[in-house]
């Protein structure tokens, strides 16, 4: 797949989850219609490729590191993330990555549930978060 290029423009979605599916390595293994949606890809570009292809370069390096730290112990990941579309538009993300382990106890891949959210939203959380611990 060739090289996206970030723009500066907000894709905003309302509505259902998005769900998607990946191995230990990151691989796409399943995506929902509404994941396809709000990526831009189809489910024959995302599946099979790397998650990464969704990584915007706002994002600091610290935010994955924290998020593969938490689930390589296992544990569930919560936060919002800023994704970009094959198109190179941005989206806001509510999304929760929760490990799968089979019968053996051993993990074997993630399966994340993910609900649009536009910045907005984000911005007027952080401003009520601010309110309320500065009061």
């Amino acid at each position: 797949m060739s090289k996206i290029i970030p723009r500066d423009e907000e894709y905003i979605v309302e509505g259902k989850v998005a769900i998607s599916q990946t191995d230990l390595n990151g691989i796409i293994t399943f995506v929902n219609r509404k994941f396809c949606e709000i990526s831009g890809y189809s489910v024959d570009e995302l599946v099979n490729n790397n998650i990464n292809i969704l990584r915007h370069p706002d994002v600091h390096a610290s935010t994955y590191e924290k998020m593969q730290n938490t689930l390589k112990s296992g544990q569930v990941y919560n936060g919002m993330l800023k994704n970009m579309r094959k198109d190179g538009s941005f989206y806001w993300i509510d999304i929760e990555i929760t490990p799968i382990f089979n019968k053996q106890e051993q993990m074997t891949g993630y399966i994340s549930v993910s609900k649009p959210s536009p910045r907005k939203n984000i911005q007027d959380d952080e401003e009520s978060n601010n309110i309320t611990n500065n009061q």
